[in-house]
């Protein structure tokens, strides 16, 4: 994640003309960022003016001027902020899952946290890339490396079942997380849509029932589980 971080952090150009920031300069930046950030989390990316960012940071128009060449340069270090937050988050769910017990109570966690606005809003990375992946190059690269950030701790998570036994050792499990996170994306669309956390729920039962099906004793389940398994695919 740090070495994917600090492409993402090069990339984006945060200091503008390569200047270095004084500490007061850093923190109106630093506001102005989180401020779009929150904006476009709500509004979308698109909805979404520099007058509005002006006004909810504080900031002057010289400043954010100062800081950016336009409103392209802020969405990218919105990319930058988002990815940080997402990616520790994450990191922190998912640092010590080693059981499949353990991956439920990650998903647990997603489908409250997402309940809280009743499914409003999405995945805050995953609503970035809906509405930049299309039109700036420069955003949709650091929006995959991020994903593959994230992807790369589910498959982590999943090689320490394998190494404690929990799953089958010839299981793919970067394919799995490939089809976790497309199933977390997925529900986050649809509970996004539907204002209601119910589809966010049955594509993630689904996606660990299919985990749950290369188990090495399939009959233990965690407390609380009782997706019955899809049929056992994926291997290699």
């Amino acid at each position: 994640m740090i070495s994917t971080m600090s492409r993402v952090t090069t990339t984006s150009g945060s200091q503008k003309n390569g200047r270095r920031l004084t500490a007061q300069g850093a923190k109106t930046k630093a506001r102005i960022v989180s401020a779009a950030a929150d904006l476009m989390y709500v509004q979308g990316v698109g909805a979404t003016t520099l007058d509005d960012v002006i006004t909810a940071s504080g900031a002057s128009k010289s400043q954010l001027y100062h800081h950016f060449d336009g409103k392209s340069a802020l969405v990218r270090d919105v990319v930058e902020l988002v990815g940080r937050r997402t990616l520790e988050r994450e990191e922190g769910a998912l640092g010590h899952v080693s059981t499949i017990g353990g991956l439920h109570r990650w998903r647990d966690a997603l489908i409250q946290n997402n309940a809280l606005q009743h499914g409003a809003y999405g995945c805050a990375l995953g609503s970035l890339a809906n509405d930049v992946v299309d039109h700036d190059a420069v955003a949709r690269q650091m929006l995959n490396e991020l994903f593959a950030a994230w992807q790369k701790l589910l498959a982590e998570a999943l090689r320490r079942l394998q190494r404690n036994g929990s799953i089958a050792s010839d299981v793919n499990a970067d394919e799995l997380a490939t089809g976790l996170m497309a199933a977390l994306q997925g529900g986050y669309l649809l509970a996004q849509a539907a204002r209601d956390v119910g589809p966010m729920s049955a594509a993630l039962d689904m996606a660990l029932a299919r985990i749950e099906s290369f188990a090495i004793h399939p009959g233990a389940k965690p407390d609380g589980a009782g997706v019955a398994p899809t049929q056992s695919v994926g291997r290699g």
